[in-house]
């Protein structure tokens, strides 16, 4: 599970969810060919704010209790990344909800998270994923996907889990593949 075909296929999987929710009226599909590449892409906006929750909404539910100072270090590790907004603790009221338009999408490093309400449920949608995703795009975030792969692959060490994020397993599986060949 987890190779670069299956990361691009998770990835692109998202097309209907840009559609729908970005309100852009044509096809993601054929998005690597260069020349379509303007006018696929005009109705998506020339930058995204991903907030990170990971620290927050992710570990929350995690049945091991993480130290402080690896929270603290997972947390400085995630603020080397160049994501600009890392939810350590909050309250969010639903008047803050986004009306129209997506431009700020909320992520959590290896889709750590969960409802303990809701068993089974899959957690959040993994930073790294969503990075790669936006970045095929062509759309600016101004994140380091590798250093959130590094961070996410400390905190799975931390709390013995394998990531959610399908790209970061396809990248550290084939980094695993050439350093053990």
């Amino acid at each position: 599970m987890g190779n670069v075909p299956s990361a691009v296929k998770h990835c692109l999987s998202y097309q209907q969810l840009l559609r729908e929710h970005l309100w852009i009226g044509d096809s993601v599909a054929g998005a690597l060919d260069p020349a379509q590449e303007s006018s696929q892409f005009s109705g998506l906006p020339e930058y995204v704010k991903i907030v990170e929750v990971g620290p927050r909404d992710g570990l929350q539910n995690e049945k091991v209790i993480v130290p402080t100072d690896i929270k603290i270090e997972f947390i400085n590790q995630l603020s080397q990344t160049g994501l600009s907004v890392i939810e350590v603790t909050s309250f969010v009221s639903s008047r803050w909800v986004p009306q129209m338009g997506i431009n700020v999408v909320d992520s959590a490093v290896a889709g750590l998270g969960g409802c303990p309400y809701a068993k089974g449920a899959s957690g959040n949608v993994a930073t790294e994923d969503l990075i790669y995703m936006l970045h095929g795009l062509g759309l600016h975030t101004g994140v380091n996907l590798y250093k959130v792969m590094e961070a996410g692959d400390f905190i799975c060490k931390a709390v013995n889990k394998s990531t959610n994020s399908k790209v970061a397993q396809a990248s550290f599986k084939g980094r695993l593949e050439r350093i053990c060949a």
